[in-house]
């Protein structure tokens, strides 16, 4: 089976990256106790469900609404959790409603970011916080066509500094288990990209690289899993969040709030 590679998808050879996005859901737990949360791209709910045993209410938030009608059959007994369809901008939310925002690995997704930003400070109550993580651009390697723009962390910070007043960023980076399975990552790009001298894959439409992307993302994860032991075992503990040297940490991680 070739997988959908915008979505997470939970077969053993995914397990690095599923843990990675998971870390944020982990990190996210001590702003939502007790709080009215939602939960921005939320995909099939897996993180949402789990901020729902620490938040008062949350509402998961995604354009799909068969993922969706799908999460709520599978998530039908947790009652402080519900779903809400919308394409994000405008968030359907309605304004100073909620605490605490998450949106984890979606902003890169779509075109109007800085909408997106606006929205959720609408959205929030005074004194709420948005939690936002985001691939760092300068630690890609190639294209993702699912991605319209990777930040760097200076532009994001410049991005939400034109809405919130009090933004603080760190990065998300990884042990030395997780950095060995990467370098081997790298490795692998570099080798699919030898082939592609002219940086054509840079330049065509992203949905004739959607396919080819999913596919050799696919197999090279499948490679991995065989070619680098620890690939199954790497958890959640395995990351961690710094402060410093942030050109170098995986993701970025924005809190901002609304003072």
């Amino acid at each position: 089976m070739v997988y959908d590679r915008e979505r997470p998808s939970f077969e053993e050879s995914n397990n690095v990256t599923v843990k990675r996005c998971f870390y944020a859901y982990e990190y996210a737990e001590q702003f939502v106790k007790g709080k009215i949360a939602a939960d921005i791209g939320c995909g099939t709910g897996y993180g949402t469900v789990h901020l729902a045993q620490f938040a008062d209410k949350i509402t998961g938030v995604d354009y799909s609404e068969a993922t969706l009608n799908q999460s709520r059959i599978d998530y039908a007994e947790v009652k402080n959790m519900d779903f809400v369809v919308g394409k994000v901008p405008p968030v359907p939310l309605d304004s100073e409603s909620v605490d605490v925002v998450t949106s984890f690995q979606f902003i890169e997704h779509i075109h109007e970011r800085p909408q997106f930003i606006q929205d959720v400070f609408r959205v929030l109550k005074p004194g709420g916080v948005f939690i936002c993580t985001t691939p760092n651009a300068k630690m890609s390697l190639a294209r993702n066509p699912f991605h319209v723009h990777e930040y760097t962390f200076d532009e994001i910070l410049k991005e939400f500094k034109k809405t919130f007043k009090n933004v603080e960023l760190m990065g998300l980076q990884g042990n030395e288990t997780v950095n060995a399975y990467y370098r081997e990552n790298a490795k692998w790009v570099r080798k699919i990209l030898k082939w592609d001298i002219f940086g054509i894959h840079k330049i065509l439409p992203s949905s004739w690289v959607a396919w080819p992307y999913n596919f050799l993302t696919t197999l090279m994860r499948r490679d991995l899993m065989e070619k680098v032991d620890a690939t199954t075992h790497i958890k959640t503990s395995d990351f961690f969040i710094q402060k410093d040297n942030l050109d170098k940490t995986w993701d970025i991680f924005v809190v901002a709030r609304k003072d």
